[in-house]
């Protein structure tokens, strides 16, 4: 019973940390990188669609992104769609393809954008020991309840506490990762 706690927290933990991984792939740094673009819905039809389901994405040089649509009719939509986002480029539409030119990070961006990727590892870590507390809450009701011994409740919660240091230690190297991704010039 209480390995089945144990499994079920590392798989949250699993994906918690999956979730802190998306979340810092959606960061920009200083290179193009189609997934930047995974967020774009435009109104195609009346339909929102997901970008990369009615265009080409591809990436011929480290600072530049080319968009190509499969319908040439969802070019100015896919380009209104681009200045509302957050992204910070301009697209630059010639009628058939629209390119999206990445410019340096300045030093002041690169701050802003290490503080957003902090804030989102600290989201993610904080992820990771509510999934802890809550596995930790349900095995103190077992042993409450009379289904596991004492002994077995610390020796799960120490099992439980490296479970939650490792994920929160991989966590910590995705940041460190992503933090020399954003100052590489």
């Amino acid at each position: 019973m209480v390995e089945l706690q144990i499994e079920e927290a590392t798989s949250k933990m699993k994906k918690a940390v999956a979730a802190t991984q998306d979340e810092f792939g959606h960061i920009r740094t200083g290179r193009a990188s189609p997934h930047l673009l995974d967020r774009i819905e435009i109104d195609y039809y009346g339909a929102r669609t997901p970008l990369n389901q009615i265009a080409g994405i591809s990436v011929p040089e480290a600072r530049m992104m080319v968009i190509s649509p499969y319908d040439k009719s969802a070019l100015t939509a896919i380009e209104k769609a681009l200045q509302q986002s957050d992204l910070g480029v301009n697209p630059n539409n010639d009628g058939s393809i629209i390119r999206l030119n990445f410019p340096p990070l300045t030093e002041e961006r690169r701050k802003i954008l290490i503080k957003q990727v902090k804030e989102r590892a600290e989201e993610g870590k904080i992820a990771v020991r509510n999934v802890r507390r809550h596995a930790k809450v349900e095995m103190e009701k077992m042993q409450k309840d009379g289904e596991i011994s004492e002994d077995d409740l610390k020796r799960s919660e120490k099992e439980l506490q490296k479970i939650t240091d490792h994920y929160v230690e991989e966590i910590d190297k995705m940041f460190g990762h992503k933090e020399q991704e954003l100052l590489e010039v």
